[in-house]
């Protein structure tokens, strides 16, 4: 295990507009979805700015699969607060959120920039980047998180299990599973290095406000629908409702929005899966087809106001729960018996990449050896050369062009 894997990492001041760029930058090249997602953050916050150490960074990871909402968003909020507070949040928001946002609200105006859907060459490519980012994050995080017999143990048993089963609740059974196993195997261990301490300025009272509105918004926006005739308030209850309820990412939100926005009527059934189709061809999260079904919407408000109204309603509940239990997080997972757990409930977190770099990233992007070989360039490029990932999906998306013209 490297030393940058043990040490504790040193706190640095970091600016406002700095947290604003770098997660700008990474929403325009994090290409290939929610695990990729957690891919370039490891490779940006753990390897490159070591804003973060590989089991304060696993910790996180862990507590956002545990919520519901988009688990890379959220692991982007807490990063982002972190470092900077509820602004610093909002910044990582704005910055992750705003490119896919803006492109898909384009998409929605009749801008058929995505023309050729899943067959062009260059989604090939970005495809395959997906696939080295992945295991470079996997092969880092087991490295640091399955050092002994038992830890990988569990991570080999907790993919295997996946990858056997159907369903993404099964993603929190595993994490369970690895959580009592830990505290089993590892409740006398007293010999973990400490994690760095995350630099939260964020107060509990506030922790446990933004928790209590996350209830209240839950379940008192059904009753004022009932009340009122605004269409803009029915987006925002229909949209926060599917934030609030889904387990397991954004694919897993899709069949929510449609019985939500297709059987109302509210948006037509082709539209909604051209727009499902333009969601897969940009960077950042999945969820932020909101706003192209916000800017969609057959009655008033639509266009950018729509947009807008619809892409805060579904990211709210996220970021209400990442305020309102990271500082909780920070001070359980200090306690004995909590380490534990943790070790076991990380184990399970690296089976569960090892089962989605097969299924999804893998079954999707890899269709033959010239993807391999492809694959195999960009891990080199990223692992042995350290080049910066946005050069690396650049150059992937010209390579898909080129084979895919070739017929490769």
């Amino acid at each position: 295990m490297s030393e940058l894997e043990t040490s504790t990492v040193p706190e640095r001041p970091v600016s406002r507009w700095q947290i604003l760029s770098v997660f700008l930058r990474l929403g325009l090249t994090s290409f290939g979805g929610p695990i990729a997602h957690l891919g370039y953050f490891h490779q940006e916050f753990v390897e490159r700015r070591r804003w973060l150490d590989e089991r304060t960074y696993a910790d996180i990871v862990a507590l956002c699969q545990f919520l519901p909402g988009p688990a890379s968003s959220q692991v982007g909020l807490a990063i982002g607060m972190s470092r900077g507070g509820m602004l610093g949040a909002l910044l990582a928001w704005i910055g992750f959120t705003l490119p896919s946002a803006v492109l898909m609200v384009v998409f929605a105006f009749g801008v058929d920039m995505f023309a050729g859907g899943s067959d062009t060459g260059w989604l090939r490519g970005l495809k395959i980047v997906a696939v080295a980012v992945v295991a470079l994050a996997v092969l880092g995080m087991a490295r640091s998180l399955c050092p002994d017999r038992e830890r990988a143990t569990l991570a080999v048993m907790s993919a295997s299990f996946l990858l056997l089963s159907s369903g993404t609740l099964w993603q929190l059974v595993v994490i369970l599973g690895g959580g009592v196993a830990g505290f089993f195997l590892y409740a006398d261990d007293s010999t973990d290095p400490e994690s760095s301490t995350l630099p939260l300025s964020l107060p509990k009272p506030l922790a446990m406000a933004a928790l209590t509105l996350f209830f209240v918004l839950l379940i008192g926006l059904p009753g004022l629908v009932r009340l009122s005739d605004s269409n803009a308030l029915r987006y925002v209850d229909s949209f926060y409702r599917s934030g609030s309820l889904v387990f397991g990412g954004g694919h897993v939100v899709l069949p929510l929005l449609e019985a939500e926005v297709v059987d109302s009527g509210w948006v037509e059934p082709d539209r909604f899966v051209a727009g499902y189709g333009a969601a897969q061809a940009v960077p950042g999260p999945l969820f932020t087809f909101s706003a192209y079904l916000g800017a969609s919407m057959e009655a008033a408000p639509t266009g950018v106001a729509g947009a807008a109204m619809c892409l805060l309603a579904i990211f709210v509940p996220a970021g209400l729960l990442v305020a309102g239990t990271l500082p909780w997080w920070e001070s359980l997972r200090r306690r004995p018996t909590a380490r534990a757990t943790l070790h076991g409930v990380n184990a399970a977190v690296v089976g569960i990449l090892v089962a989605a770099l097969y299924d999804p990233v893998w079954t999707s992007a890899i269709a033959g050896p010239t993807d391999v070989a492809l694959a195999l360039c960009a891990f080199v490029l990223l692992s042995v050369w350290k080049a910066p990932p946005w050069l690396v999906v650049v150059l992937g998306a010209w390579l898909g062009v080129l084979v895919t013209a070739l017929g490769l």
